[in-house]
């Protein structure tokens, strides 16, 4: 244990609305029944980049001992992560063929037909 910088939740004032958990980089947030909260106090490294989104205030930085900032922990996190996210079928572009993990691709409907459509290929859809 060490005295380190850490995010500090305070859970009255937190609404859960998630809005911290994308800007910290090292997956140290999750919303756990309803609140956020530092998973593993080796994932935070202290940053703060989750506290301007925070609408509600609850976030700040606090100094207390705690497991030191593991780099190695934060890439076995993102891995299994990225697992969990590939639990679905990649949709992919009806012109192109570029997949959504590439592209951004958006549903569109044309002559009846449901398609899948990236930004790149929509002017072409649209003006043929």
């Amino acid at each position: 244990m060490t005295s380190r910088t850490m995010v500090k939740i305070d859970e009255e004032l937190c609404n859960g609305c998630g809005l911290c958990i994308s800007p910290c980089a090292e997956g140290a947030l999750e919303i756990v029944d309803g609140k956020a909260r530092v998973i593993k106090d080796e994932l935070c490294d202290g940053a703060g980049f989750c506290i301007g989104v925070c609408p509600s205030g609850a976030l700040s930085l606090e100094n207390r001992e705690a497991e030191a900032f593991s780099e190695q922990a934060v890439i076995i996190k993102r891995e299994k992560d990225a697992e969990k996210r590939l639990k679905y079928i990649p949709q992919h572009c009806f012109s192109c063929n570029s997949s959504e993990e590439e592209k951004y691709l958006l549903p569109v409907k044309h002559k009846g037909e449901a398609l899948w459509c990236c930004t790149r290929c929509l002017p072409q859809l649209i003006h043929g």
